[in-house]
């Protein structure tokens, strides 16, 4: 069920450089969220900007979400100003999460591909998989760049890095690190996997999963004003016609999408 509701901030707080973890009191809504889910946050405290802003469910605990999130404008510069006890107007939990459990996996390893802030959703999904099966690939341009790698671990994940710049870890892309996994056989015999970040990070993915005949689910990275599927701002082209990223996604399986 989707809800319109006022969230109190329980913690608003910078991890590091411009990016911020908030905790929010919403019973509901963390009762029903599941991993690769968003909520439609509101801001400003006076409908100021206009637009809600998007942003993935980081995590759930009781009856608190978690997100995780970076200043990048005027939106997420006034909600990095929001204070504990405040409320604030959300919307979720919205869209298309990940497919994982029993149902869908055979015995084997799962990869997690995560690039910038796709860190994010996929945290609460390796919070959900079996402890010890998951290898999370985390990239960015620098080190200081290089997300949430305590949070997987304590999940039980192991976690490698690639760095545009080589100051940590793999040097190149975060796809090149996958590519280079996938053909060494580090895992054994990876069966399904799971990625968010920047599109063209996605699209890589996509032709990787394709060329060693391993399925992905990819969560998309688009601008999603209404996160309902009525503004039809956030459309992408699939093989089985238009679809809406806010409503039949953000996760879609890799070969579903017209790259």
């Amino acid at each position: 069920m989707i809800l319109n509701t006022k969230a109190k901030v329980i913690k608003n707080v910078e991890v590091i450089e411009n990016y911020y973890k908030m905790i929010l009191s919403s019973p509901r809504i963390a009762g029903s969220a599941r991993p690769g889910q968003f909520i439609e946050v509101k801001a400003g405290a006076k409908g100021e900007p206009l637009l809600r802003r998007p942003i993935s469910i980081h995590g759930v605990s009781g009856e608190t979400i978690e997100i995780f999130y970076q200043v990048v404008g005027r939106g997420t510069g006034l909600l990095a100003r929001r204070k504990a006890g405040e409320l604030l107007d959300i919307i979720g939990p919205l869209g298309n999460g990940f497919s994982y459990g029993s149902s869908i996996m055979k015995p084997g390893s799962l990869v997690l591909v995560a690039g910038g802030m796709g860190v994010a959703p996929l945290v609460f999904l390796a919070e959900k998989l079996p402890r010890h099966q998951a290898l999370v690939l985390i990239g960015g341009r620098t080190r200081s760049q290089i997300l949430c790698e305590r949070d997987f671990k304590k999940y039980g994940c192991e976690v490698k890095v690639a760095t545009d710049d080589g100051s940590r870890g793999f040097q190149g892309k975060v796809t090149d690190l996958l590519n280079n996994v996938l053909r060494t056989g580090h895992q054994g015999s990876p069966v399904l996997i799971y990625a968010c970040g920047p599109k063209p990070m996605l699209r890589a993915v996509s032709g990787i999963s394709r060329q060693m005949n391993i399925p992905a689910q990819v969560s998309l990275e688009e601008h999603m004003a209404c996160g309902i599927g009525a503004c039809l701002g956030c459309v992408v082209s699939t093989k089985t016609g238009q679809k809406r990223v806010c409503k039949e996604g953000p996760v879609f399986n890799a070969d579903e999408l017209n790259w």
